[in-house]
């Protein structure tokens, strides 16, 4: 009869901190929803309910008119174009780069791999503003303004992304290339045929990463075009930003037609993306 009690007890304590956590997680999750779900609302409001105080959450009227404006008042057919082709072109670039790297500095021995690998890694400390001038003045030299080669070349290397897939064919065992050896298979073939096949989830949170990062990036875009026709989707959005204010109905609408394509490779790729995270830390 005791230990019964007990068990229960046992149990009643399981649950409720299984209850509390998943209030806690819920409670979470709904902090980071707030700012997309308050973007959707604001994107289907009246002009004058977007600052109405106090705020409304639930417009009185939806105006899907917002998202009719908000594509024609630029020429997003030709941004969304462009950003689907620079984000998939660095990607696959930045893959083919990563492994190659990755898997030299993971399983082959050769002089000074820890200096330069230290050295790549010092790189990531150097802030992205400091390079704008002198990599602004290569690519003048190389006639590369306001062309796809500016908006590609410069990030098809990632030290993070080098990083990250190096800790994760750490993870995988040295045997395997032992006895890929012994069957006569070379570097080459064993990188494509065995490593990458067993290192998916890694290779596909790195392809994840650098898609979000070109699809979102603004400054080096705006900096590198002239021409309306070489810009991207977050270039875009600053039209809706002048001098007689900003139109928040049209801006939202925007942004959230903006951040779909992102929302949608996360879903399908999550899985992958939580277990890269979770191997890539397990061996140094």
């Amino acid at each position: 009869m005791g230990s019964g009690y007990l068990v229960e007890r046992v149990r009643l304590h399981e649950r409720l901190y299984r209850l509390l956590i998943y209030i806690f997680l819920l409670a979470g999750s709904l902090v980071m929803l707030l700012p997309f779900l308050w973007m959707i609302s604001t994107s289907l409001k009246p002009g004058n309910e977007v600052l109405a105080m106090p705020p409304r959450f639930i417009p009185s009227v939806f105006r899907w008119q917002n998202y009719v404006d908000a594509w024609n008042a630029a020429p997003f057919a030709r941004y969304f174009l462009n950003s689907f082709f620079i984000a998939i072109v660095t990607t696959v670039g930045e893959v083919l780069c990563t492994v190659l790297a990755a898997y030299a500095f993971a399983k082959m021995d050769f002089f000074g791999k820890n200096v330069i690998f230290v050295a790549f890694l010092g790189t990531l400390m150097i802030p992205g503003e400091m390079l704008l001038v002198p990599n602004y003045i290569t690519m003048t030299r190389l006639h590369w303004i306001d062309k796809y080669p500016a908006l590609i070349v410069p990030w098809i290397v990632s030290v993070f992304g080098i990083f990250l897939l190096r800790q994760y064919f750490l993870t995988l065992p040295d045997d395997l290339w032992d006895a890929a050896r012994i069957d006569g298979c070379g570097r080459f073939r064993f990188l494509w045929q065995i490593m990458v096949p067993l290192s998916r989830p890694g290779i596909t949170t790195v392809a994840l990463l650098k898609f979000i990062g070109t699809w979102n990036a603004f400054l080096w875009v705006l900096i590198m075009t002239n021409s309306p026709s070489m810009r991207t989707v977050p270039v875009g959005l600053s039209y809706f930003q002048t001098e007689a204010g900003t139109q928040y109905g049209p801006l939202m609408a925007a942004s959230t037609l903006a951040i779909l394509p992102i929302l949608i490779l996360f879903f399908f790729a999550q899985k992958q993306f939580v277990e890269a995270v979770a191997r890539s830390g397990l061996k140094q």
